[in-house]
């Protein structure tokens, strides 16, 4: 296998994954026959091997030995409703367990929860994040269920399987003393959702940005990929104001409603770019108060997301030319009626409701190569994929940063059918652990073995 240049350095004979999986199987631990090497600190000549490392084997052992406490712990979690712009309980739970797991731990004026392992340099941080809040509102059932070993609950992935693994890692790092170069920040962070617009990651990046490294965001459980670079998206609602009216005295009257009918009917006929992928997607509709009155108000969100971020601009417009196409149609068939004669029209309001950058990871980054790395340790196999996290923020302004699920299987994110399978999820786990300590790096070995 041909060595990478930056982060870990592997030097063994290429295999079949079969008989890949064959040796995995037979080793024990995994950490203790895998080299795998990091850049020695500054001014250390050589590489370090981070699975030598005796603190790194024993975090490696209590991730391990940790996997169904660690699922039980997510279950907690997710049973914590956690909507956007209402995490606080959630939030405290998860700073009662990192406090209780021997970090230094301080909530932010945002609610995010902050809990810091510090390395030898204080001021470079690697940035360890998972979000707090779920897409689903206040009253949503959020009681775990057991289908075999299926856990089934909205949130139980996302993010509930990012939160009790970064709970987990921050904890066996801890216990097994291992100590860093960078110092590592674990952040239980809020508002990554929708309408949350990523206000967590912004007051981080605007308090911290100069200090960070690296960013390594911790959503849902997927390991097959690793998300190097942010789709960008635009929110928006549109709202459109009329006179209303009685469903039978005022029959013909301006329809709020009846021009958000319109206008959704031309906006989804939108033909749009499969390269870059572009895409739209009307996920909210509101508007009247009863059967029988004409509605004074309707409203839509809509949500616009792009591989290319100019491609944005272009849809918002399309969509407002629509509505307008829409507000307007349904007044010629007021005035058809005869119905406009001191009547207010229809107006239009549109509002951006959050902008999220778009970025990419360059190919090149020592950061892309810890992870490819660390995946071959554990026996994993992961390609590059697009998403849309709390990395999109550090990406857009240079700062090297990528998305990781933490193993495990799921489906149905952001439906009320969500459901979690922890098989495997060990594999998970230990990836993010290596990922973490490459990024940050080992002290050199008379700082080790020590913790602030």
């Amino acid at each position: 296998m041909r060595a990478r240049e930056g982060g870990f350095v592997f030097r063994f004979a290429p295999v079949t994954p079969g008989v890949l999986c064959c040796i995995l199987a037979l080793m024990a631990p995994l950490s203790a026959r895998v080299p795998l090497r990091t850049p020695a600190p500054a001014g250390k000549p050589g590489e370090q091997d981070l699975t030598s490392d005796p603190g790194v084997q024993r975090a490696l052992a209590l991730l391990k030995d940790s996997v169904d406490a660690t699922t039980q712990e997510q279950i907690r979690i997710t049973e914590i409703p956690a909507p956007s712009f209402h995490e606080e309980q959630r939030a405290a739970y998860l700073k009662k367990l990192l406090t209780a797991a021997g970090l230094d731990v301080q909530s932010d004026s945002t609610g995010n929860v902050i809990a810091k392992l510090p390395g030898v340099n204080t001021e470079e941080i690697v940035l360890v994040t998972a979000h707090l809040d779920t897409v689903f509102p206040a009253g949503t059932d959020v009681q775990v269920k057991h289908d075999g070993s299926r856990l089934l609950a909205p949130g139980i992935s996302d993010n509930g399987t990012g939160l009790a693994s970064l709970l987990a890692v921050a904890r066996a790092m801890h216990d097994a003393k291992i100590r860093t170069q960078k110092s590592i920040w674990f952040v239980a962070d809020v508002g990554e959702e929708g309408e949350g617009n990523l206000r967590g990651m912004h007051a981080l990046m605007e308090a911290y940005g100069g200090r960070l490294k690296s960013v390594i965001a911790l959503d849902g459980s997927a390991v097959d990929y690793v998300a190097t670079a942010g789709i960008a998206s635009r929110r928006v609602e549109v709202v459109i104001t009329g006179p209303g009216g009685h469903s039978w005295s005022d029959f013909g009257s301006p329809n709020a409603i009846n021009a958000l009918a319109r206008a959704i009917a031309k906006f989804v006929e939108t033909r749009v770019p499969d390269d870059p992928r572009t895409t739209f997607n009307i996920g909210d509709i509101e508007g009247g108060t009863s059967v029988n009155s004409i509605p004074a108000s309707a409203s839509m969100k809509v949500d616009l997301r792009s591989e290319q971020e100019s491609e944005l601009p272009l849809l918002e417009r399309k969509l407002r030319a629509d509505v307008q196409v829409g507000v307007d149609e349904e007044m010629a068939a007021a005035r058809a009626r005869s119905m406009t004669t001191g009547r207010a029209p229809l107006s239009i309001a549109v509002n951006v409701l959050g902008v999220r950058p778009g970025g990419q990871l360059p190919p090149d980054s020592p950061l892309l190569t810890i992870v490819f790395d660390a995946d071959r340790v554990v026996g994993n196999r992961s390609r590059q994929e697009r998403n849309s996290t709390d990395a999109n923020l550090p990406l857009s302004a240079g700062i090297p940063a990528i998305s990781v699920g933490c193993g495990g299987t799921s489906a149905g994110a952001h439906t009320l059918a969500e459901w979690y399978d922890p098989t495997g999820r060990e594999v998970g786990l230990q990836r993010v652990l290596l990922i973490v300590t490459g990024a940050a790096g080992l002290a050199p070995p008379t700082n080790r073995g020590k913790v602030d």
